[in-house]
């Protein structure tokens, strides 16, 4: 994945998010130490609710960047959640005022299970954690690669994919 890349501060709050219709889940870490942390599973109902408790979490954290997950296809091609999580990025952006990049997520929310697993965690036991691992799975790929993002400026140009 490549995209404009802007400079990046060396030091402040980063909050991820890997998106979902059901669940969000939100990792935090900072540029300078670059060390991604689980944070939390936002579960709501409503969109109104969902940035509700995001817009508490910007609050107390008070990040100066937001990452979000983008899923697709192994082959690279978008499909029905890639367009929701650039739809939630936007959101995102128009609402917090915060620079968004976007970070492919594939396979995060199977190597956040595998890790649960190998912590020896059931299956029920990891259901909870999975969300806001796999935040810190797309947050620790931004911070080992930030040049593969995509900033949020450059989401709008980005051409449709079908498949």
């Amino acid at each position: 994945m490549s995209g404009v890349v802007t400079a990046l501060p060396n030091a402040g709050g980063v909050l991820a998010f890997d998106f979902g219709e059901k669940r969000i889940g939100v990792a935090t870490g900072d540029l300078a130490v670059k060390l991604a942390t689980p944070l939390t599973t936002i579960q709501a109902e409503s969109n109104d609710d969902r940035f509700q408790q995001i817009g508490r979490l910007i609050d107390e954290w008070q990040p100066i960047l937001l990452i979000v997950g983008l899923p697709s296809y192994m082959d690279g091609t978008e499909h029905d959640m890639t367009r929701l999580c650039r739809k939630f990025s936007n959101r995102l952006h128009g609402r917090f005022a915060l620079p968004v990049r976007l970070v492919d997520e594939r396979l995060s929310s199977a190597v956040a299970d595998t890790m649960l697993a190998e912590l020896g965690l059931s299956s029920r036991k990891r259901k909870p954690a999975l969300d806001q691992v796999a935040a810190l799975q797309i947050l620790q790929a931004f911070f080992d690669h930030p040049e593969a993002s995509i900033a949020h400026d450059a989401v709008q140009a980005l051409p449709k994919q079908t498949g």
